[in-house]
C-alpha cells in the first residue's frame, strides 16, 4: 500500500472524545425508574461483544487486549508505556487508536466501514504486549490483521467474493453473492426473519443460518423445521445458540428490567424481549415493537435487538443495538407540535394522495438525553421500528437524540468549503439547522409514503383495476409488492442508503417552509421576514450543511472498489449533485486553484432556495418515492447510480482534498449505572468519565468487570 493511500486509514489522533452528559436528567428519575434504566443499560451493553463479532473477526482479541493492559497497570498509562519502553508520542498514538476503536466497537470506522490502524509502529504495540502474559497472547491472535490487509478492498466492509470482510457470513469467503441471494430468498419463503443470523457455508458447500439465541435447543421457534435441500443441491441448517453467552446476559438482564416496568405496555414489551433473546424468535422481537410502538410518551424510553441492516452488505441482517434515555420535555414540544402539523405537511410532497398512507399514523416524537446507547455508533435522530407491516399499518416512534446532538468539542477553527462570507453564519446555525433536519428527516422522511402491495393472493392496498396514474411516467403503475414481498427484500442492499436519500430529500423539500421553521420555534411563520431572519438563517444554513456534507462524504467512497461504505453519505452525495444541477447557478463549487483544489468553496446562493433548490429537490425526490412506492426497482436503482457516480473529477481532484481536510468524527464517552448497597438501602449510582481516550478506556473496563 502506497503512502497517500495509507495515510487515509491511519487513526485519529487525536481523535474527538466528547462526553455524552446526562447526569441531571437520570437524577430527576425515582429509584425504581433509575432501576429499570439500569438493567436496560446493561441489557444493551451485554451485546458489545456481539457487535464486535459483526465488525471483524480480529475485533473482539483487539477490544480485550485494550481492557486487559488498563488492567494490567491499574490505569496508570504513563507507567505502562515507560516499562514498555514508549515514548509519550508512541503512547499517545497508541490511547488515540483505542479510543477511536471504543468509539466505534470496533477496528473499521461506524460510519464509513473502512479499517483504521494504529499510527504506532507495529514494533511499540509488540512492546506493550510483552509486558503482560494475556495481553501477550491476545496479541499473538490478532498482529496480523492490526495494520494493512493483504488488499485494499480487504480495508473495507462488504461481500466477501468482492475481497471485503463481512463476519455477518464468518468463515466463508468463497460464499458468493448469489448463494446470500438463495439462501435469503428462501429463508423468506418460509417466514424466517434474518435479522438475528449470520450465514456460514461449510467445506462441503452446505449452509448453516446461525441463530442468536441464549439456548440452542428452544422448544417453541420461528421455524417449522431445522434442514432444509436448497435448489442448487445442497443443505441448509439452522443453528441456534449464536452469541449464547451474551445472549443469556441479555434476557436475565432483560428479565430484571421487567420487575421495574413502568406500564402494562413495558411489561408485555419486555416479555416479548427476553423470549427473543432467550430462544431467537424474530417473531418474538417484532411483537415487542408493537408494544413498543404503545407506549406513549414512556418516563424511560428504551429499544433493543438486532436494528439497523447497514451493515450488512445485503442489506437484511441487523447490528446490535440497544439505548436507553430520558426524555428532554421542552425540546419535545417543538416535536409535538410537528407531529400535529404532519396532516398539512405531507401534502407539500411532491406526489399525490394515491402514493401517500390512507391515514398518517402520528407516532410519538420524543427529544431523549441518552443514558446508554450500545453499538457501533450513535446517531442524531432514529425512526423505529424497521418492520414495513408495523410502520404502514400501526405506526412508529421518531426521537431526536438531545445530548448527541448538543456535544461538541470547543473550536475556533474555520470549516473547510465554506465560504469566509458564509463562516458566522454557518457556525452559529449549524446545531439548529440540524434539529431541523433531523426532524423533518425521522418523522416525515421515513414517516411519509405508501408502498403498494398485493397484501394476500387477490387483494391489494389500491385499485388494481384502476391503478393510480404514475407522476413520473404520466401512465398507471404497473408494479407493486407481491405476497411476501417487503421494501427490504425488493431493493436489497441499495435499500437503506436509497431510503435516507428519500428522508434526506423530504426534510430539504419542506425546511423552506416558514411555517414550519416556525414550528421549531424560528420567526413567527411569516416568508417576509427574509434571509436576514434567524429563520431564514437557519433555512441558509440547513441548505449549507448539506451542501457541505455532500463534499465530505467522498471520504466514505472507495476508490479500489468504486464502492460507497455508508448509506448516509452516499444520500448527501446525491443531493449535493442535485443542488448543482439546479439552473442558474444556485449552487456551485468554486476554486482558484485547478491544480489541487485546496481553496475550494461552496457557493450557495440562499435567495434561490425556494425558486431553484427546492424545486430541483422535488423532482429528485418524486421519483425516489415513486419507484419505492410501486417497487420498480429497477428504475430506482438506475436513478440512484447515476446520482451517486462519482466521475473523475470528484475522485482524482476532490476526493484528496477531502480526505486531506478531514475532521475526526465524535466519539461518546458514556456514563456508566451500578447497584450500591442491599435491600431497601440499594440504589443505582451514576459514574461519568473524563473526556479524553484514558477516560473512554476506564468507562468499557468498568462496563465489563464490575
Amino acid at each position: 500500500m502506497d503512502a497517500p493511500t495509507r495515510q487515509q486509514y491511519l487513526a485519529d489522533d487525536p481523535p474527538t472524545v466528547v462526553p455524552l452528559a446526562i447526569r441531571p436528567h437520570f437524577e430527576a428519575l425515582d429509584e425504581r425508574a433509575k432501576k429499570y434504566a439500569h438493567y436496560l443499560s446493561r441489557a444493551s451493553f451485554a451485546g458489545t461483544r456481539v457487535n464486535l463479532r459483526q465488525v471483524s473477526p480480529e475485533s473482539e482479541g483487539i477490544y480485550d487486549f485494550i481492557l486487559v493492559l488498563h488492567k494490567s497497570c491499574g490505569g496508570d498509562w504513563q507507567a505502562l508505556g515507560q516499562k514498555a519502553g514508549l515514548s509519550s508520542n508512541d503512547l499517545k498514538h497508541f490511547l488515540s487508536y483505542a479510543a477511536q476503536f471504543l468509539g466505534n466497537t470496533g477496528n473499521y470506522k461506524s460510519f464509513g466501514d473502512s479499517k483504521f490502524i494504529p499510527r504506532l509502529p507495529a514494533d511499540k504495540v509488540a512492546a506493550l504486549a510483552a509486558t503482560d502474559s494475556e495481553a501477550q497472547k491476545l496479541y499473538e491472535g490478532f498482529k496480523d490483521e492490526l495494520y494493512e490487509s493483504h488488499s485494499t478492498a480487504h480495508m473495507h466492509l462488504g461481500y466477501p467474493d468482492q475481497g471485503h470482510v463481512s463476519t455477518y457470513y464468518p468463515d466463508s469467503p468463497s460464499i458468493t453473492h448469489a448463494e446470500i441471494e438463495l439462501v435469503s430468498s428462501f429463508l423468506g419463503e418460509h417466514d424466517l426473519m434474518p435479522e438475528n443470523t449470520r450465514l456460514r457455508k461449510m467445506e462441503s458447500g452446505d449452509y448453516e443460518v446461525l441463530i442468536a439465541s441464549a439456548i440452542t435447543n428452544p422448544e417453541h421457534t420461528d421455524a417449522k423445521k431445522t434442514d432444509w435441500t436448497l435448489s442448487n443441491g445442497k443443505k441448509l441448517r439452522l443453528i441456534y445458540g449464536d452469541h449464547q453467552t451474551e445472549m443469556s446476559k441479555i434476557a436475565t438482564n432483560i428479565s430484571s428490567a421487567k420487575d421495574y416496568a413502568l406500564n402494562s405496555e413495558e411489561l408485555e414489551m419486555h416479555a416479548q424481549y427476553f423470549q427473543a433473546f432467550h430462544s431467537g424468535s424474530m417473531h418474538a422481537h417484532k411483537e415487542s415493537q408493537r408494544h413498543w410502538v404503545r407506549d406513549i410518551g414512556p418516563l424511560v424510553e428504551c429499544n433493543i435487538g438486532f436494528i439497523e441492516t447497514y451493515r450488512d452488505p445485503h442489506g437484511i441482517r441487523g447490528e446490535w443495538e440497544g439505548f436507553v434515555a430520558m426524555i428532554n420535555q421542552e425540546r419535545t414540544k417543538a416535536f409535538a407540535k410537528l407531529v400535529e402539523s404532519a396532516p398539512e405537511q405531507i401534502p407539500k410532497l411532491p406526489w399525490g394522495k394515491e402514493f401517500e398512507k390512507d391515514k398518517f399514523l402520528a407516532p410519538d416524537f420524543t427529544s431523549l438525553e441518552v443514558l446508554s446507547f450500545a453499538g457501533s455508533g450513535i446517531p442524531a435522530g432514529i425512526n423505529i421500528p424497521n418492520y414495513d407491516s408495523i410502520r404502514q399499518n400501526e405506526g412508529f416512534k421518531n426521537v431526536s437524540l438531545g445530548n448527541v446532538l448538543s456535544a461538541a468539542e470547543p473550536t475556533k477553527e474555520s470549516t473547510p468549503f465554506i465560504l469566509d462570507a458564509d463562516q458566522d453564519l454557518f457556525n452559529g446555525y449549524k446545531d439548529r439547522a440540524f434539529e431541523l433536519q433531523v426532524g423533518l428527516h425521522e418523522l416525515l422522511g421515513h414517516g411519509c409514503g405508501k408502498l403498494l402491495q398485493e397484501t394476500a393472493p387477490g387483494e391489494f392496498n389500491f385499485d388494481h383495476h384502476n391503478p393510480p396514474i404514475s407522476p413520473v411516467t404520466g401512465k398507471p403503475v404497473s408494479t407493486y409488492y407481491k405476497p411476501g414481498e417487503t421494501w427490504g427484500s425488493v431493493f436489497g442492499g441499495l435499500g437503506p442508503s436509497y431510503e435516507e436519500c428519500r428522508a434526506e430529500c423530504v426534510a430539504m423539500s419542506l425546511c423552506p417552509d416558514y411555517g414550519i421553521l416556525q414550528i421549531f420555534g424560528f420567526g413567527d411563520g411569516s416568508e417576509e421576514q427574509g434571509l436576514g431572519s434567524e429563520a431564514g438563517k437557519v433555512l441558509h444554513a440547513c441548505y449549507l450543511s448539506m451542501a457541505r456534507a455532500g463534499v465530505t462524504a467522498l471520504q466514505f467512497w472507495d476508490p479500489g472498489s468504486r464502492k460507497w461504505g455508508q448509506p448516509h453519505m452516499r444520500a448527501r452525495f446525491a443531493i449535493l449533485k442535485i443542488f448543482l444541477s439546479a439552473p442558474d447557478n444556485f449552487c456551485t463549487l468554486q476554486s482558484q486553484n485547478n491544480t489541487d483544489l485546496s481553496d475550494l468553496k461552496i457557493h450557495l446562493d440562499a435567495s434561490k432556495i425556494a425558486s431553484h433548490g427546492r424545486p430541483a429537490v422535488n423532482a429528485f425526490l418524486q421519483k425516489l418515492q415513486i419507484y419505492k412506492a410501486t417497487a420498480d426497482f429497477e428504475a430506482g436503482r438506475q436513478l440512484y447510480e447515476e446520482y451517486t457516480e462519482v466521475g473523475e473529477w470528484y475522485a482524482e481532484k476532490l476526493r484528496p482534498v477531502v480526505l486531506k481536510l478531514a475532521k475526526p468524527r465524535k466519539v461518546f464517552v458514556q456514563a456508566n449505572t451500578f447497584l450500591e448497597g442491599n435491600g431497601d438501602e440499594e440504589k443505582v449510582v451514576l459514574r461519568e468519565y473524563d473526556a479524553s481516550p484514558e477516560g473512554m478506556v476506564q468507562s468499557f473496563v468498568h462496563r465489563e468487570y464490575i
